[in-house]
This record gives C-alpha cells, structure tokens and sequence, in this order.
C-alpha cells in the first residue's frame, strides 16, 4: 500500500481535531475490549459455576451441599443458598417486625430476588461501554473524515492545484477514518450481541436454581421440569 494512504500519515500531515479523534477511536477501541475480555472470562467462570450446582442437590444436608459449591464469595449460587437459608431463618425466628405480615414464601422470594438483581447488576457492568462505542464510533469516524477532507480541500485550495494526484492522497487518507471508526464499532457490537447471550443463560440457570431453592426451603422440596415436588435428601440447617 503506498504510504500516503497510511494511517501514520494520516497522523503526521493531521492537524489536531484530526489526531484528537484518532486518540479518540484507538482508546474507545481498546476499552471495548478489555470489556469484551473481561466480561467474556467472567461468563465462562459462571457457566462452569451453573454446571457444577446441580451437584449441590445430590448431598445429604444443606452443609455438605453449600461445601460443593466452594468457598469463593462472588459465587452468585453460592450466595443464593445463604441468602435463602438466612431469609427461612430470620422469618422463622423473630415474631414482632413487619415482614411477618408477608408469608415465608414471599419473604423468601423477595430475598432470592434481590440477591439476582444485585448479580443482575454486577453481571450487565461494562455493557453500556460497548452499546455506546459501537453506536457513536462510526459517526465520530465519518467527523474525522468530513474534517479531513475539509482540511485537505483547504490545502489544495490555497496551493492552487486540484490536479487528481493532488486531490487522491489527501482525500484517501481522510477517509482512512471513516474505516478506523468502523474497525472499532463492529468489535463492540458483536461483542455485546456475545455478552448479552452468554449473560442470558447464566441468569436463567440462576432462576432455576433460585425457583429450586425457593421450593427447598418452603416446602422441603425441590420442584422439578415435570412440574412435579419431588423431596430431596436435604437436612435444613
């Protein structure tokens, strides 16, 4: 490729807009990956998490079954069993508060459901960064284009020439920006699709483990897909 149609060319012969958006789209670009890479080890860790719940059922007491799950604190399984086991404590052990007017199976429930909203939350950190590169990089691209080509029309301009050899170099590294702006937006994008997935399926195996649990701890068994309760070897405690 002929070196004026470099993106270091670009940099070398731009004035400062035209460097402010490149800066601009390498360090939008490198955001949205450290998300994508993060986020993306962060989903495979809580899939091998998800897979390895449903040993908690085939335990002998709830102790041994919380054991299986491990000791790590930021395991949202994990922290759904000790939130719904406190939850059946706390309802079963005070009498004169206010949440003795809900049964234990809301009280339950809306324990359960706050400890997924805050995953919830946790689990959707970094999305925005990507939803807002891949929407506005392409349109900050085509600024540094359009400035570009004003910058470079200026100059032939006031040269007095508009010959095609001229006016080809200038313009092609102008529009060198409108495809760095797609480079970065398209990666944004399909990660995000990614993520958004993968989070999908970590919060539905989370459902159904907090809908088993939920079952567990009001009625002494687990509901199972037929739709039917069928009661688990599980000592409460």
């Amino acid at each position: 490729m002929d070196s004026h149609f470099g993106l270091m060319n670009v940099w070398n012969q731009g004035d400062f807009v035209t460097r402010s958006v490149a800066v601009l789209l390498i360090g939008m670009s490198l955001a949205s990956w450290i998300v994508i890479l993060i986020k993306a080890v962060d989903i495979i860790r809580y899939k091998r998490l998800a897979k390895h719940s449903q040993d908690f059922w085939h335990s002998e007491d709830f102790a041994t079954a919380l054991n299986k799950l491990g000791k790590d604190d930021t395991n949202p399984f994990r922290a759904l069993a000790l939130e719904g086991r406190e939850a059946a404590a706390h309802h079963r052990n005070t009498k004169a508060h206010l949440h003795d007017a809900l049964d234990v199976s809301d009280w339950i429930t809306r324990a359960l459901r706050n400890t997924i909203d805050e995953f919830t939350a946790r689990l959707q950190t970094g999305l925005a960064i990507l939803a807002s590169v891949g929407s506005t990089a392409p349109f900050i691209g085509l600024f540094g284009t359009v400035w570009g080509i004003y910058h470079a029309l200026m100059s032939i301009g006031s040269a007095g020439q508009a010959t095609i050899d001229k006016v080809a170099g200038p313009i092609g590294e102008a529009l060198i920006m409108t495809a760095l702006g797609l480079a970065v937006a398209i990666p944004a994008v399909l990660g995000y699709n990614a993520l958004v997935r993968g989070n999908k399926f970590v919060l539905t195996k989370l459902n159904s483990f907090a809908h088993d649990l939920h079952a567990y701890f009001v009625t002494g068994a687990r509901v199972q897909s037929g739709g039917e309760a069928t009661v688990v070897a599980l000592k409460k405690g």
